[in-house]
């Protein structure tokens, strides 16, 4: 299954791209995947980086990434409108046969995509390192991959309140004109909404992030506070 030590090497990998071995997790998501070195297009940070870098590395070596990237859609879009669903993903205390279970209905939730060995190991993988609750980072990480190795670079502005399409339109424009957009490349803008930064706006463009909300100003005052005190 996907060992804790197959998940350091593949964190390496990931933090070294030039160095991307064939050597993803232990399981490989997949029976027989072949021997080439996949580059991933852009580097993805954190637990849940690494398990979609692994999981883009065996769709690439299985030439599947398109029906697995419709299952890491459809499995997506299930958690993000089912509260309960989760819900029962950050449980902690999961059984094995608890964790059969969700396994195969989220198989299900994911459409024909789920019958992908790929699709069918990593979520296993999940299941047995008690990781079902970064489901929804490992989609976004993966969709940030897919996105990359298509030309496009996703533009996430998270807001308290949704933004208008002439504010969008600003920042998108702002962003094409940046040293973060090289020529050729296609600009994705999305708007999420996060009532907890009060105010501001945490703009993400590839693998950076320009954090100017007002709950980041404030949590930076309460630790200068701290710090004096």
């Amino acid at each position: 299954m996907f060992s804790r030590q197959a998940v350091f090497r593949s964190a390496r990998a990931a933090a070294a791209p030039t160095r991307i071995a064939a050597s993803v997790p232990a399981r490989r998501f997949a029976a027989e995947a072949s021997e080439q070195v996949i580059k991933p297009p852009v580097a993805v940070f954190g637990l849940d980086g690494t398990y979609a870098t692994a999981l883009y590395t065996a769709g690439a070596k299985m030439s599947t990434l398109e029906p697995i990237s419709k299952a890491m859609a459809s499995l997506n879009d299930a958690v993000s409108k089912d509260a309960k669903l989760e819900s029962i993903l950050e449980t902690p205390t999961l059984t094995t046969t608890d964790k059969s279970a969700i396994v195969k209905e989220l198989q299900k939730l994911a459409g024909p995509g789920g019958s992908q060995a790929a699709v069918s190991n990593f979520l296993e993988a999940l299941a047995e390192n008690n990781r079902l609750s970064i489901l929804k980072g490992v989609c976004d990480k993966f969709r940030v991959l897919m996105s990359a190795a298509q030309g496009e670079v996703e533009l996430i502005v998270t807001s308290a309140q949704p933004l208008d399409n002439k504010t969008l339109n600003r920042l998108q424009s702002a962003a094409t004109k940046s040293e973060y957009i090289k020529q050729g490349q296609k600009l994705k803008v999305t708007n999420n909404v996060n009532p907890e930064i009060v105010g501001g706006l945490v703009v993400e463009v590839g693998d950076r992030t320009i954090d100017v909300s007002v709950s980041a100003r404030v949590a930076k005052l309460n630790k200068l506070l701290t710090d004096a005190l």
